[in-house]
């Protein structure tokens, strides 16, 4: 186990306050787009914000599209946030069908219009905007000391889609059921942002930067 984090920076996403949470729970955080840095890192993390497509098409521009396919596939782990973790996915239909890393099999789409939580007549926004509960699947390293009810701080139109239900370790639930924390061997994604989740996000952080 290493608390060495290569933070990936390809340009297309605020970035610092994820930066400022990893440091705070005691992580030597590199931030780079360098692909040489990131084909060598120990450990990795991708925030994102913003379209699926155009961070795909930055990451690709940057040259960091190959790196990021090297380290996973000697061992390295790799944490995708929000936009972070689609980019995971095989593809997303936000705005055109692009191609994302390929890493969990799936598909990102938005959140069906008219959706209703079963006690509400009227129908919920999109985005999605807010805390939300969090209902643990399965345990795993990146969960411990993480109470099952815990609240994520989430901001997204477009949901992640797993082929294989297997890897989704935690659902939240807006109107449907949708994937709020991934993991399929080395990689791991958070739909949520753990940064501004407070206690149960920082313990997430620091379970990925010492326990996986």
């Amino acid at each position: 186990m290493t608390n060495t984090i290569t933070m990936i920076d390809y340009g297309a996403s605020n970035i610092r306050s994820a930066f400022k949470a990893f440091e705070y729970v005691g992580a030597q955080v590199t931030l780079t787009g360098d692909p040489d840095i990131v084909r060598r890192a120990t450990k990795l993390v991708l925030p994102g914000v913003g379209a699926f497509g155009s961070g795909m098409g930055a990451l690709r521009a940057a040259g960091l599209e190959a790196p990021i396919h090297e380290a996973v596939q000697r061992g390295i782990p790799l944490l995708g946030i929000c936009a972070g973790m689609q980019f995971l996915f095989d593809s997303s239909d936000e705005m055109g069908i692009h191609q994302g890393l390929g890493l969990i099999p799936g598909h990102v789409t938005r959140f069906p219009d008219q959706l209703r939580l079963q006690e509400e007549a009227r129908p919920l926004k999109i985005p999605h905007m807010g805390w939300n509960q969090l209902e643990i699947a399965v345990p795993h390293p990146l969960l411990q000391d993480v109470p099952a009810s815990g609240y994520g701080y989430f901001v997204h139109s477009y949901y992640c889609s797993p082929s294989d239900p297997t890897h989704v370790l935690a659902w939240s639930d807006y109107g449907m059921p949708f994937a709020a924390i991934v993991a399929r061997d080395n990689v791991l994604g958070i739909q949520f942002h753990p940064e501004k989740s407070q206690h149960i996000g920082l313990q997430i952080i620091r379970n990925y930067v010492e326990r996986c």
